[in-house]
């Protein structure tokens, strides 16, 4: 079992960023890969980077070149980080983080994001 704590979240000005963070603990060594997903009110969660165990990301092209995920170990502990820049009001969301590919059981109580404009 993996548990997974999100935090940084917050009310900013568009241009304005975030850092993210999300704290995994636990089965982390059977994780291959982690992810940020987030979701807009009256949107599906959608995923917007992940990172793999060679430290390869992917992001999303909405936020290709604005945000970026990164990755730390520590002694029993993996934290996974969501660096936002550029924000913009549609960037509002929950951000969450979970394994990628997702799994039910991981999702917490993600963070919100507001972006005014």
């Amino acid at each position: 079992q993996v548990q997974l704590v999100e935090s940084g979240g917050g009310l900013v000005q568009a241009g304005g960023s975030l850092r993210l963070s999300c704290a995994a603990s636990g089965s982390i060594a059977s994780i291959n890969a982690m992810g940020w997903y987030r979701q807009a009110p009256g949107k599906q969660r959608e995923l917007v980077a992940r990172i793999f165990s060679g430290s390869s990301t992917i992001h999303a092209d909405s936020v290709k070149g604005r945000f970026t995920i990164s990755r730390d170990y520590a002694k029993k502990k993996v934290t996974v980080y969501l660096q936002m820049n550029s924000l913009k009001p549609e960037d509002t969301a929950v951000y969450y983080c979970n394994t990628w590919p997702s799994r039910q059981g991981y999702w917490g109580q993600g963070t919100q994001v507001t972006v005014s404009s």
